[in-house]
């Protein structure tokens, strides 16, 4: 996919990108491949799959218009965190990621793309979500972990009538329905779920979960429990 095909399928879904959006989005594909080549962030390294694979199934979380407070727990190479922040500049944008190398990426990224509202924090998603309880309007990870511990571990960030959003594979549907106890105990309801194709015929699912009941003090639990005895 060109930047010009990804601005027609955008367009479908009513999202239009400014000629510096597009300069934007090409700056960082350009970096990544590059920087890529002596630090390994992605296995995707072709220009074109970099558009599909990443900045398209990044977009794909979008939520209409979208503002006001975002964390991106594990975000990696920025997927979709620094996608989402330069499609929607009013976004506030917080980058989880505990591997220094790809914090390094991020902050050079970062600065070589002019982004202002947005900032880097390594550190574990859990560990941030006991500091920050009820604070974001959304919430987002990209196919981190299993289900029951991701909502676990990003649940509780989330305002009351705010977002998680789970971007999940092809078998996003099962497992949804597999951590549905968990979904409900962390105080959400499933608002809407879509299912979309990237290139290569790879399946996406987008779960979007809405915080109607604050979520009980003694979750996020520590990691090893979470694995041990998940909700």
């Amino acid at each position: 996919m060109t930047i010009k095909e990804l601005e027609e399928r955008l367009k479908e879904r009513g999202i239009v990108l400014t000629p510096r959006m597009a300069e934007q989005l090409d700056c960082y594909a350009v970096f990544l491949k590059e920087y890529n080549e002596k630090v390994n962030l992605t296995a995707i390294t072709d220009y074109d799959e970099i558009i599909d694979k990443h900045f398209y199934d990044s977009l794909l979380a979008a939520d209409g218009n979208m503002s006001g407070t975002l964390v991106d727990v594990g975000t990696g190479a920025g997927f979709p965190g620094v996608v989402l922040k330069i499609v929607f500049p009013d976004l506030h944008v917080i980058l989880l990621e505990p591997l220094l190398k790809r914090c390094v990426f991020l902050e050079l990224l970062i600065e070589k793309l002019e982004l202002q509202g947005i900032e880097v924090v390594r550190v574990r998603g859990e560990e941030y979500s006991l500091a920050h309880r009820e604070e974001y309007d959304y919430v987002t990870a990209r196919a981190v972990t299993g289900m029951n511990k991701l909502i676990e571990i990003c649940g509780a960030m989330v305002r009351m009538n705010g977002y998680f959003i789970a971007m999940r594979g092809k078998d996003g549907v099962t497992e949804l329905e597999e951590a549905s106890k968990a979904i409900t105990a962390m105080g959400f309801e499933q608002k809407a779920l879509r299912e979309e194709e990237l290139g290569g015929h790879e399946q996406r699912v987008i779960a979007y979960l809405q915080k109607i009941r604050k979520t009980p003090l003694k979750y996020p639990r520590k990691y090893n429990i979470m694995k041990k005895e998940p909700l």
